[in-house]
């Protein structure tokens, strides 16, 4: 059962891959913005995930984070995240970042509970539209 206190943590290395200059967000070889807030989305996912009922998934829908520090190739950033409120199917974490010398980011995000499937068809129907 889904109740606040769930943590989770991630944690990846630095490199030429994941980095502003990389992936289009500046020009920068520092951890860029986008692999920051995937790692977040990562973490939060993967701490729910054994909590769900089976084909049940959770969807990003909502990130508020301030990314206070660059972090340099090689080095290791890691990540932690608390569920902090369950509102029926909205779930709201608290997210901390770090690197090797300390914080690097903060902020909170918000899934939501879904049915795999039925999510995925729902999708697949605005190719209907198109």
């Amino acid at each position: 059962m889904l109740e606040t206190g769930i943590k989770g943590h991630g944690k990846e290395t630095v490199t030429e891959e994941n980095t502003a200059k990389k992936l289009g967000s500046g020009e920068l070889d520092v951890y860029a913005t986008p692999a920051l807030i995937a790692l977040v989305e990562k973490t939060a996912w993967e701490s729910v995930a054994p909590y769900l009922e089976k084909g049940q998934g959770t969807v990003g829908t909502k990130l508020d984070m301030s990314h206070i520090s660059a972090t340099p190739v090689g080095l290791e950033v890691s990540c932690d995240t608390v569920l902090t409120e369950v509102d029926r199917r909205r779930l709201v974490f608290e997210a901390n970042v770090y690197d090797e010398s300390g914080k690097i980011a903060e902020g909170t995000h918000e899934r939501f509970i879904v049915e795999n499937e039925k999510f995925l068809a729902k999708a697949e129907d605005k190719k209907k539209t198109v």
